[in-house]
């Protein structure tokens, strides 16, 4: 892949300007063109056959990962929340007005390993997605009334999340497969420290001067869009955005010695749920490791997987069961989540699991059917990409995980060398019992005779 600076007089204005053309072996099919300014904010442009239209990412690298201190858990989803409230400039009612002038469409979201924002809307208005998104950034303040009334909103969003079992027990894997890095605590954060953070105006104001920094984000932008254009504007609106980041010290995860488990009672009916989490390596696009586990997913959990077909189909113990590696900057977990007919199928249900992965780590899976799922991905990874925004959030993935937008072509290089060798090894060291921890959630059943006697 040939890499080249743009000869132009822009160039002089910025650290860096980069065009990387995508070569004939490339998955991703498009041109990304790279800058950096003088403060470090890096800017992607990626021209998108989208006439009239543009998606417009602001990608900040930091998540619920960065939240170091006890007590203090959830405050980069809060700042998703806080990033709306407006500035002096453009209060949250203005902000809102331009948005719906624009016919655009905007939002935010937050989660382990990154906070992004972005719109969708056209192109003609590019320059006005610059002022108010870099406005923001940039400017945002706000009152500590404020602070608390969107506190409040973000407990009222726990309570909301919680009262389904998913997030109960997704809390408490994490919880119990954790015990010193981050992960341990979800997005949303412990509920005792959302309870408290409306008293943490003066934390947020520190937490938003240390993270939201320009060396700490991404703008991204795909579709109809000129890249010189695109960087005349940056250098304009989001050269005045002052250094200042400092990276928060991330604790490291001892290795996990013993399987662990927990049970939650649930208040009402239920049907039974179960979270199984296998401690798994971080990300990354220069082996194997990563996507072979993708691999593992679809060998296992797939519709067409001999596993699925049993618990689902045939023997009817599960509504529904699932199995993914979730791609994390550190080492996270591969998941399994599974709904069961009913309590007693518990034991069945496991032991199916624990049969399927045996053959994974003593046979060798089928070369044809490995292929097949290798063509799978690669295929669905190509046809997905159909949209500006569908490119955009594709590549803000890999910007998160990497910082190098180049990772998405290397990871699906990596696909093309996984063997059933490589599975079967991977399958042995990531499903060692020692790396497992389970949480159940059913409702306990009355006592029998307890019941009879009243």
């Amino acid at each position: 892949m040939s890499n080249h600076l743009r000869p132009t007089l822009l160039t002089l204005a910025f650290a860096a300007a980069l065009a990387l053309p995508a070569a004939a072996t490339d998955i991703f099919p498009f041109t990304v063109h790279e800058t950096e300014l003088e403060n470090g904010f890096r800017v992607v442009t990626v021209p998108y056959d989208s006439p009239g239209i543009v998606s417009y990412v602001v990608i900040v690298r930091t998540g619920s990962r960065e939240e170091v201190e006890p007590g203090h858990s959830g405050f980069a989803h809060f700042f998703e929340h806080m990033m709306f409230r407006g500035t002096e400039k453009y209060s949250q009612d203005d902000y809102n007005e331009v948005i719906k002038r624009m016919g655009a469409d905007t939002n935010g979201f937050t989660s382990d390993d990154r906070t992004v924002y972005y719109i969708v809307g056209p192109s003609s208005e590019l320059e006005t997605m610059m002022d108010i998104e870099s406005d923001r950034f940039i400017n945002l303040t706000y009152e500590e009334d404020a602070f608390r009334r969107e506190a409040l909103a973000v407990l009222g969003e726990y309570n909301k999340n919680i009262s389904s079992p998913f997030l109960p027990l997704y809390e408490r894997v994490r919880e119990l497969a954790f015990t010193e890095h981050t992960y341990s605590h979800t997005t949303m954060g412990y509920l005792e420290d959302i309870k408290a953070m409306p008293d943490y105006y003066d934390y947020s104001l520190g937490f938003f001067d240390r993270f939201y920094r320009p060396e700490n984000a991404i703008l991204l932008i795909v579709g109809d869009a000129d890249p010189a254009k695109v960087e005349e504007l940056a250098e304009r609106y989001w050269a005045g955005w002052e250094r200042g980041y400092k990276p928060a010290e991330i604790p490291v995860e001892p290795e996990q010695t013993e399987a662990r488990s927990a049970h939650i009672d649930w208040s009402g009916p239920i049907a039974p749920h179960m979270m199984v989490g296998y401690r798994a390596p971080a990300f990354s696009d220069s082996t194997v490791q990563s996507v072979t586990l993708d691999i593992i997913s679809q060998l296992l959990f797939s519709e067409s997987a001999p596993l699925y077909k049993k618990l689902v189909v045939e023997e009817q113990w599960v509504d529904s069961i699932s199995g993914f590696y979730s791609d994390h900057r550190d080492p996270y977990l591969f998941m399994i989540f599974g709904r069961l007919k009913s309590e007693d199928l518990q034991p069945k249900v496991d032991a199916a699991i624990q049969e399927a992965i045996a053959d994974l780590e003593t046979k060798l899976v089928d070369e044809e059917r490995l292929e097949r799922i290798k063509s799978y991905l690669r295929y669905s990874f190509a046809t997905g990409l159909d949209s500006p925004q569908s490119v955009a959030m594709t590549l803000m993935n890999f910007l998160v995980l990497t910082g190098d937008p180049q990772s998405v072509n290397r990871v699906y290089e990596q696909y093309q060398k996984v063997t059933p060798e490589d599975v079967r090894d991977a399958a042995a060291e990531l499903f060692k019992e020692t790396n497992r921890t389970t949480v159940t959630l059913s409702y306990p059943q009355p006592d029998t005779d307890t019941a009879a006697g009243g």
